[in-house]
């Protein structure tokens, strides 16, 4: 008789509703510790806002997601990824604490870009410390050489560690440099949790729910509930801002799911026949910051070609750009989600659906969808 197994899907929905009505309730006493203590954004030429608002909403974030994780523990089928993976979920929520802090901190007493450079870092090789880190990548062309096994490159550790940090630093800056518009960096974050959630309960799902393989689908289950919590005291017009302890913690949560995600496939499944779910992860983790990459590179360039630090501010990201074209906020951030949304699943749909002709033609559809929306305003003042 074959073995049966129940994924642990409610669980994971608990743990996530927990983080979400957690955030929502602590918003209101960090709002209130912010404007006491002076840790309000003023606004500057770059902002769109134009009214001073509170910062540190990324505590109340973390006050989520660490009772999210409480709660998971308290359940005997999620207690197993701590009972597996102790030292793992150690590692990534003590990070979490750790640049939160920092961000805090950033929120307060504007820390120079160094200064927060030497937080993230310092938060990624937590990660690398505690088992969190790259070891095999999927190359589509095979055998040969040193390092690759059929079509699997094999890290070292010194590779390894690399990608890891430089995955994390990657990832915390993106997400931070996308938080220009009310609701923005916390709806991202929602979406791409969400869509490194759906992969991650696959992969436990493919695994035979090895609760081995627990870890990922939980950090992207606390994290997504912690930006949902969080969304109705943000959307425009914001109440409160994360500030930088809130987008720093979902950039580091989103690489320590995606990184943890992509040990367990080769754990279980490094044997090069499924292109697809082992080459998942870092699609998924292309696509579901495709926005906020695409606004640091371009950011960066655009900066650097004018003479300027890559860390100089401007009103130059996308999001700007979309309300020059004559969008208002709230469908401006509506229509990144869009373009958010579409490429997360995508991707994961890609790995987990066995005919990739119809998640090609949804995504295209999306698309097309996306890009109409998108060009509305500009079409209609011609």
């Amino acid at each position: 008789m074959v073995p049966t197994f129940v994924l642990p899907i409610r669980e994971y929905l608990l743990t996530g509703l927990t983080a979400a009505v957690v955030t929502f309730l602590l918003v209101g006493p960090v709002r209130v510790l912010a404007l006491r203590l002076g840790a309000v954004a003023w606004p500057r030429g770059r902002d769109v806002h134009v009214t001073p608002t509170p910062r540190w909403g990324g505590l109340a974030m973390l006050g989520g997601v660490l009772a999210g994780v409480g709660m998971a523990y308290q359940l005997p089928a999620l207690r197993l990824a701590f009972d597996n993976n102790a030292y793992e979920m150690l590692g990534v929520f003590g990070a979490a604490v750790l640049l939160a802090g920092v961000g805090a901190l950033d929120d307060r007493y504007e820390l120079d870009a160094l200064t927060k450079f030497a937080g993230q870092t310092t938060a990624a090789g937590i990660l690398v410390i505690f088992g969190v880190q790259w070891t095999v990548f999927y190359v589509p062309w095979g055998g040969g050489g040193t390092g690759i096994s059929g079509s699997l490159l094999i890290l070292g550790q010194e590779q390894g560690v690399l990608l890891t940090v430089l995955v994390t630093v990657a990832l915390v800056n993106a997400v931070n440099f996308v938080d220009g518009l009310d609701g923005l960096a916390a709806g991202i974050g929602m979406i791409a949790a969400a869509a490194t959630g759906l992969f991650s309960i696959g992969l436990v799902q493919r695994v035979g729910n090895d609760p081995a393989a627990y870890s990922p689908a939980l950090i992207a289950a606390v994290l997504a509930g912690a930006c949902l919590g969080f969304l109705p005291h943000n959307f425009n017009p914001a109440r409160i801002f994360m500030g930088d302890s809130g987008s720093m913690l979902i950039g580091l949560l989103l690489a320590a799911a995606t990184t943890s995600a992509s040990g367990k496939i080769a754990l279980y499944g490094a044997n090069g026949t499924d292109v697809l779910a082992l080459f998942a992860p870092l699609v998924v983790l292309a696509a579901v910051v495709a926005v906020p990459l695409l606004d640091l590179l371009m950011a960066v360039v655009r900066r650097t070609r004018k003479g300027m630090s890559p860390f100089s501010p401007d009103k130059m990201h996308l999001h700007h750009r979309l309300l020059e074209i004559g969008h208002s906020q709230r469908r401006a951030v509506l229509l990144i989600y869009l373009w958010a949304g579409v490429l997360a699943f995508g991707a994961v749909a890609l790995a987990l659906i066995d005919d990739p002709f119809i998640v090609l033609w949804a995504v295209g559809i999306g698309l097309v969808v996306a890009v109409l929306a998108t060009a509305i305003p500009r079409v209609r003042s011609r």
